[in-house]
């Protein structure tokens, strides 16, 4: 069973941080592909970071500078540290994993299309 389980949101004022774990099931631990994405209230989900599994990292603008993605173990590959945190992230969490093989070792995405399995989000509230 493929399983996506995401942990380490809450509430934080601005500046604070967090750090978002990724817990995988199932075919998820072979992905060479994950990322982390948000979504809002009555915004579409936009990717925030993505690690290949050769270590190759992207970020999007808005976070860079604040956001660092990481490698885990089998059970937890994925974390998210989020620094200097703002009102403007605040969002639902997503993990997500590209399909056992699918793409190259050193593949990135902040394009949702390009992912087959999901977590069911963690809330990441910020106040000012």
């Amino acid at each position: 069973q493929v399983q996506l389980v995401e942990s380490g949101g809450g509430s934080v004022q601005a500046g604070g941080s967090l750090r978002l774990s990724c817990a995988a099931s199932g075919a998820t631990r072979e992905s060479r592909t994950m990322g982390w994405f948000r979504q809002a209230p009555g915004k579409e989900r936009e990717g925030v970071a993505s690690l290949a599994k050769d270590g190759t990292i992207t970020y999007a603008d808005s976070v860079k500078g604040r956001f660092t993605i990481s490698q885990g173990n089998v059970e937890n590959p994925l974390y998210l540290q989020m620094n200097s945190l703002k009102p403007e992230d605040t969002a639902m969490y997503y993990c997500a994993a590209a399909k056992t093989y699918q793409y190259t070792w050193s593949f990135t995405s902040l394009t949702y299309r390009d992912y087959s399995y999901w977590g069911q989000g963690t809330q990441v509230t910020v106040s000012s």
